[in-house]
């Protein structure tokens, strides 16, 4: 614009050196002043540029550092809920523990109770038996005697025909040895119980040893058999061994009879139930409760033990968490919810082997035990 003053200027006066002094200091004045403007013009552009490069390398210095910052954000957040997670799990291997071992203390309680029973029972009951054989020798003799005197004395006094009458003589002679007999086998079978209960109070041991898994069964039958018996107006539970031919098991004995225990007991608390739920309905409705126990090879390492029943069977739903810890179906007080998950522990890790449950609601049970037969 000065530009454009000056050529104004010039040609109103005709030539630069014919201009005044004073317009010519106006026009150096204007010259000076654009001339600064200039500089302080581009003093601001740069002032400006070095702004906008100082502004967009704060910018990405704070880009990485939110980005540091939110690397480091995600990574603490992983790691506090790893740490959750494993104290969750910390937690529930801490309950696990705790009401394994309160089930291992009572069931040590209960061996050491039924091993006392036990001791206690055999003493007599050996007196009893032994003395049996005495008394049958006795017996013996003194009929033979009263038959010799019948042969020595066939007509017996008034006195002695009236005592023989009263007494019942000749139901005495042939039915005496016939008592006799049956406290022999009635003590023998309360021997057979003793012995059952001396071996089933063995199971809290850890020994590792080889067994016969059929004797465990059924030691735990009979230590079961009370609850075989509902009463008088539905049957009781039929129990079908079908026990396969099999070799001496390398395993822990107390703690697999545990399993069995907890398996059978939950197949009669399944068939109690369904002899209540009969009970509301026809009589044509009900069908006899029976639990089926199979015994096999499966193949040259492994045996299988399967646990039936014909109760009213376990919802689909159910059977995915039937084996998880403290899950029960059964009324509070009644069950822990550890009993399935101890034995699925035992079974598993103890034993390395499988135990599974397959179920039809309406029709019944089936719990799978494979174990190796050494492992």
């Amino acid at each position: 614009m000065h530009r454009l003053l000056q050529r104004q200027i010039k040609k109103h006066f005709g030539n630069l050196d014919s201009i005044p002094s004073e317009w010519q200091g106006f026009l150096d004045a204007i010259d000076e002043a654009y001339c600064q403007y200039d500089d302080d013009h581009k003093m601001i552009e740069r002032s400006l540029e070095l702004s906008s490069e100082e502004l967009l390398q704060a910018n990405h210095q704070l880009r990485v550092l939110l980005t540091t910052v939110e690397g480091q954000v995600s990574e603490r957040t992983l790691e506090l809920t790893k740490a959750n997670l494993e104290l969750e799990k910390a937690l529930i291997d801490l309950q696990n523990t705790q009401v394994h071992l309160i089930q291992a203390e009572k069931m040590s309680s209960l061996g050491q109770l039924i091993a006392g029973i036990a001791h206690e029972i055999n003493n007599p009951v050996n007196f009893i038996h032994g003395n049996l054989n005495y008394l049958g020798d006795y017996t013996r003799d003194l009929l033979k005697f009263v038959k010799s005197m019948e042969q020595c004395c066939p007509v017996m006094t008034k006195d002695m025909r009236s005592l023989a009458e009263e007494i019942d003589l000749n139901f005495i002679q042939d039915d005496l040895p016939k008592i006799i007999k049956s406290m022999e086998v009635g003590t023998k079978r309360i021997r057979e119980i003793v012995l059952s209960l001396r071996n089933f109070s063995h199971m809290d041991e850890v020994e590792f040893k080889r067994v016969d898994i059929h004797q465990g069964l059924d030691d735990t039958l009979l230590i079961l058999d009370h609850r075989l018996r509902f009463n008088a107006n539905a049957p009781d539970i039929q129990i079908i061994k079908q026990y396969g031919d099999l070799p001496l098991i390398s395993c822990y004995p107390g703690q697999l009879n545990q399993v069995f225990v907890n398996i059978l007991a939950n197949a009669i608390d399944a068939l109690e139930e369904s002899q209540l739920q009969a009970n509301a309905q026809t009589a044509n409705d009900y069908v006899s409760p029976f639990i089926r126990i199979q015994t096999k090879l499966i193949s040259d390492r492994y045996v299988e033990i399967a646990i039936i029943d014909n109760g009213g069977g376990i919802p689909e739903e159910i059977q995915q968490k039937i084996f998880n810890p403290f899950f029960t179906t059964k009324p509070v007080g009644k069950g822990t919810g550890m009993g399935m998950a101890i034995s699925y522990q035992i079974v598993t890790e103890k034993h390395q082997g499988k135990l599974t449950c397959t179920s039809v609601v309406g029709k019944g049970t089936n719990f799978s035990i494979q174990i190796p037969i050494a492992m």
